[in-house]
């Protein structure tokens, strides 16, 4: 996406903010609902990761996630939410931890409809890609820390890709991402060639798509914290999730 697009769409996801949901209240509040909305699509793996964990089979995660956010976004769900539960990942923890502890309450709410897709869930690739979890060695809790921590850094780096859309920069974008996880998959100066730069050239490049890369963290952290002296310890606690 370039151009006006987008800008738009950057100005949508930088609107984003839990603290916009805690604020809305009231779920019939356009702005809440889209702000959850979006949330939800990009951590709603966490949620899946978590009830697979706790026991639950593939059909009956797939459901009772549907059915998670189904009250969650449709019934005002986080209407009672309290300031001091500041990050989103610890309320969204909480609430689906108790969504499951009762599972009279899932029942019903699946039987009344809140089951259907209301989310644009790939639960098919969310089980491929929690059979890559480690088997039996995290507690549920831990399991959504991690999945919600990697997707993080997946809505980051989809952010910065965003900024290298044009053909020439999208060259320069998957050239550089790799170097981005610690592991140099090839010399400076291959990669410098094939971008046709000397190697002092992209060394400094490099340091600059590092330097936007965190702050594209910094920037999808924020929308997930109450407060913004809050994002600097979320972004420690993640990337210990993950082992970074």
């Amino acid at each position: 996406m370039t151009g006006a697009g987008s800008r738009a769409r950057y100005r949508r996801f930088t609107t984003t903010r839990w603290s916009l949901i805690l604020a809305a209240a009231d779920p019939r509040s356009s702005s809440a609902h889209e702000a959850l909305s979006s949330l939800c699509e990009i951590y709603w793996m966490a949620v899946y990761a978590f009830v697979r964990r706790t026991g639950a089979s593939v059909e009956d995660a797939r459901d009772l996630t549907q059915a998670f956010f189904a009250v969650v976004i449709e019934k005002g769900y986080f209407k009672d939410a309290q300031r001091e539960r500041g990050r989103f990942r610890t309320f969204l923890l909480t609430a689906v931890a108790h969504f499951l502890s009762n599972r009279r309450k899932a029942d019903r709410a699946l039987k009344r409809g809140g089951g259907h897709i209301v989310l644009s869930l790939d639960v098919d690739d969310g089980e491929r890609r929690y059979q890559l979890d480690p088997a039996d060695t995290m507690t549920p809790e831990r399991l959504f820390d991690r999945r919600w921590a990697l997707a993080v850094l997946d809505h980051a780096m989809a952010r910065l890709s965003a900024q290298y859309a044009t053909p020439d920069r999208r060259k320069v974008f998957t050239t550089l991402k790799p170097f981005l996880d610690g592991h140099e998959p090839e010399s400076h100066s291959a990669a410098a060639t094939s971008l046709s730069l000397t190697e002092g050239s992209f060394r400094v490049k490099l340091h600059r798509f590092r330097k936007q890369f965190a702050a594209s963290l910094r920037d999808v952290v924020q929308e997930t914290v109450e407060r913004p002296e809050d994002v600097e310890d979320e972004l420690r606690y993640l990337l210990k999730a993950v082992g970074r």
